[in-house]
């Protein structure tokens, strides 16, 4: 969809003007339409804009107003999720929902000032280039990094495959700098992954899915004939933690588990005239049948978004599947992406979606059968800190340490960010336990051995309470 110039200039009146126009089939004030009084701004629009040009003592080039004014927009409509993206965000937005990414494949965080590589991808260029966590970049292709946003790093690191890049690092443990130069390649992106487990005599499988992108019916159809294969009598589907993603991928998981022509959810447009979305055979996968009759558990959380609870509204209402874990996030809309002249997107809420029941769980969520906590620990988001903290001083890296000192069962008295004696009594304990130098601080090798710690809790599956709840019920199921 295209957008002239010329209208782009009537946004900046708009905006500007704070005018809204009540677009309801109904005539404008004064007996005038909408369109109307939208045409009879634009030379208004024109003046606006050539006086900011030409007069401002602050001065804004004109492709920034006009990116301000497409934004401004947007956000008048009020709708978190309709939004303008530039671009490079349009580029990047489409990238986030791919079956790959191009670039070096490592993750990267910014802690204390400092851009620090949380850990490279198993087999990317990153690690085969010999990146480790913790190091710092200090340079890109020999330009210093200061002044720079986080995007801005991770935009200089990426490239086409097949491009080198330059990274001067800082690596703590060696107490000096090192240049790398990495190939740039393509580094996929897995949504689905899938475990055959086997637990008192009953084979089940495990099927996690992390978004709804381009390649995951592709995983989804090798997962379940993997599952089906090994023998699986049950599945267990995790959307914990999953935001969402494209329709038409979370029609085809619904529909290798739903019966031939059931509803799996309706849209509903601005006019709130409904139509179904019905399960259809589909012409490019062929689903083992076991999975319309096999028991169904599926796993959610509150992180569990849009497309999640379209799968999971769809198993509740026909009684396809168990729902356990906690209510869902609650995102019951659908989004277009329209193409701009300009290069950029304009994100827009066009349709609502309801469940078979017709039941809109916009801010309300998708209810769970079983409600089930999660150990603590799978739910504190895992970070880096370079800096050094001893009794006596107050930070939120020193409360997330805290938090996961007694989750891993150390004696804490406060969880607040003060470092107190019974949190230096519990960071000794755990350098004593981790074989680190019996110093009472937090710091680089503290927070290294604290991540791995947690990791490794996370994961062996038995201290995953959810999963044990799921697996529980699986054999409650199979077994009566």
């Amino acid at each position: 969809m295209r957008r002239s110039r010329f209208f782009v200039f009537a946004l900046l009146a708009v905006i500007a003007a704070g005018v809204f126009l009540v677009l309801d089939g109904c005539s404008a004030e004064k007996g005038k339409s909408a369109d109307v009084a939208m045409k009879e701004m634009f030379p208004v629009i024109n003046e606006a804009y050539n006086i900011i040009q030409e007069n401002a003592v602050y001065q804004v080039e004109g492709d920034r107003l006009i990116e301000g004014a497409l934004r401004g927009m947007a956000d008048t409509i009020g709708d978190p999720y309709s939004t303008y993206l530039s671009e490079e965000e349009a580029a990047s937005h489409r990238e986030s929902l791919a079956g790959e990414k191009l670039g070096i494949g490592a993750e990267i965080t910014r802690s204390g000032g400092k851009y620090i590589i949380v850990a490279p991808v198993k087999g990317s260029p990153a690690e085969k280039a010999g990146l480790q966590p913790y190091d710092e970049i200090v340079r890109i292709n020999g330009e210093p990094l200061g002044g720079m946003t986080l995007q801005d790093v991770v935009k200089k690191i990426k490239g086409k495959a097949g491009t080198t890049v330059a990274l001067t690092i800082y690596r703590p443990d060696l107490g000096k700098h090192l240049e790398l130069k990495v190939m740039r390649d393509v580094i996929p992106v897995k949504t689905v992954t899938a475990e055959l487990m086997e637990e008192r005599g009953k084979k089940f499988g495990y099927i996690a899915l992390t978004m709804f992108g381009d390649e995951t019916a592709d995983e989804w159809k090798k997962a379940t004939d993997e599952m089906i294969a090994g023998g699986a009598e049950a599945l267990i589907i995790d959307v914990r933690g999953n935001p969402g993603g494209y329709l038409r991928a979370v029609a085809q998981v619904a529909g290798s588990l739903l019966p031939d022509d059931s509803i799996y959810a309706y849209m509903q447009n601005a006019e709130g005239q409904l139509t179904p979305l019905v399960v259809e055979k589909s012409e490019k996968f062929t689903y083992d049948e076991k999975l319309k009759t096999i028991p169904v558990v599926l796993l959610q959380d509150k992180g569990s978004a849009s497309a999640s609870e379209v799968l999971s509204g769809a198993l509740k209402d026909l009684r396809r599947g168990f729902i356990i874990g906690n209510v869902s996030f609650g995102k019951g809309t659908v989004q277009d992406t329209m193409e701009l002249s300009n290069g950029g997107e304009m994100k827009l809420t066009t349709h609502k979606w309801l469940t078979p029941k017709e039941t809109w769980i916009h801010g309300k969520g998708v209810d769970v059968d079983l409600e089930s906590e999660q150990d603590k620990l799978f739910t504190e988001h895992i970070r880096f800190s370079t800096d050094v903290y001893a009794e006596g001083a107050y930070h939120e890296d020193i409360s997330y340490a805290q938090k996961l000192l007694v989750g891993l069962g150390y004696a804490v008295n406060r969880e607040d960010g003060y470092f107190d004696e019974s949190t230096a009594l519990a960071v000794h304990a755990f350098r004593v336990d981790s074989k680190l130098p019996t110093e009472n601080i937090m710091d680089r090798k503290f927070f290294a051995a604290l991540r791995e710690r947690v990791e490794n809790h996370r994961k062996d599956k038995k201290n995953d309470i959810q999963l044990q709840v799921a697996i529980g019920y699986v054999h409650h199921l199979l077994n009566n």
